[in-house]
């Protein structure tokens, strides 16, 4: 059975990205929007009531203004900007998240995708929530190092510049003002009461990201083997989410871990690293992948009813 789909966004990273995962699949049909009329609104509208699946490449309130163009309850909207994550009647694109997650992405018609770094984080933290080991109300902190893919069109335009300039050279926090637009996804669906205090890190390469939480084990009662017993009954079985052996002997034999380790693929690595009395839990990905274009795709396989990894390797 073929499906339709087609991408309001097309020219940007996610939706070029999208459009190579599904290029290739004999069962998709993709819709395009000719160039001169990609801001026609009649021409957006018709290609998004024609769509059994339209992803939504596009600014908030672009994003916004795209949904009410779609009038009909046949169209599943896949939703990668940051208008809808927290928003009540639409589904976080994360099969993973918890039981139950897959049979409501396949019910709903109005599906999120997650941000780079809070799926990241939320993979991270939620499991830890649900058995107890660290309360909802503790308070956080999280580090997330990432390519600068993420920063989009001009951000890439300016790491990409020959020469690099010098003050691109060097990794670079941002969102100082603690504010990013992601942490309202985190807070929500980590099943948090707080928000965490959050600093993502740009650096000179094109792709990777990995979050790191630091938990105070003593405090919190817990041991670090509970925090991995957390993750393998969570994810076990899970075909994109990879729990590595506590205390990775293999990232530590090289001393650092490599950003970078699941670039091109759909898959999130866990780490737990820790001594009796501290904690440092990482979800590695590929901010292209499983942190967008690849969780968008994953969730439109689950919402039709396909192999969730189809296409996705």
């Amino acid at each position: 059975m073929s499906h339709t789909v087609f991408v309001d966004g097309q020219e940007g990273t996610t939706g070029l990205r999208i459009h190579e995962y599904l290029a290739a699949r004999p069962d998709i049909e993709l819709l395009r929007i000719d160039a001169a009329r990609r801001k026609d609104p009649a021409e957006r509208a018709r290609l998004l009531n024609a769509a059994d699946v339209a992803f939504l490449c596009l600014p908030d309130d672009a994003a916004r203004e795209a949904v009410a163009m779609v009038t009909n309850r046949r169209t599943c909207v896949i939703d990668a900007s940051t208008a809808h994550r927290t928003q009540p009647g639409w589904v976080f694109g994360l099969p993973e998240l918890v039981p139950g997650q897959r049979a409501a992405l396949r019910a709903s018609k109005r599906i999120a995708n997650p941000g780079c770094h809070s799926t990241a984080f939320v993979l991270l933290m939620r499991p830890l929530v649900d058995a107890g080991l660290v309360p909802p109300g503790h308070p956080l902190s999280a580090t997330s190092i990432t390519g600068y893919s993420g920063g989009g069109r001009k951000v890439i335009e300016q790491y990409q510049a020959v020469p690099l300039p010098a003050g691109l050279q060097a990794p670079r926090p941002y969102a100082l003002g603690l504010t990013h637009k992601h942490l309202p996804e985190m807070t929500l669906h980590g099943g948090l009461e707080a928000r965490p205090i959050f600093m993502p890190v740009i650096a000179p390469f094109y792709k990777g990201l990995a979050v790191s939480v630091p938990l105070p084990l003593r405090s919190l009662g817990i041991a670090p083997e509970a925090l991995q017993r957390a993750y393998e009954q969570r994810y076990g079985g899970e075909r994109f989410v990879r729990v590595m052996p506590l205390r990775d002997a293999a990232t530590l034999a090289e001393g650092s871990l490599d950003v970078q380790g699941c670039n091109d693929t759909n898959r999130v690595d866990l780490f737990v690293f820790a001594n009796d009395e501290q904690a440092l839990v990482v979800a590695r990905l590929d901010n292209l992948g499983k942190g967008a274009s690849g969780a968008a795709v994953q969730s439109m396989n689950v919402h039709l009813g396909l192999d969730e990894g189809l296409g996705l390797g």
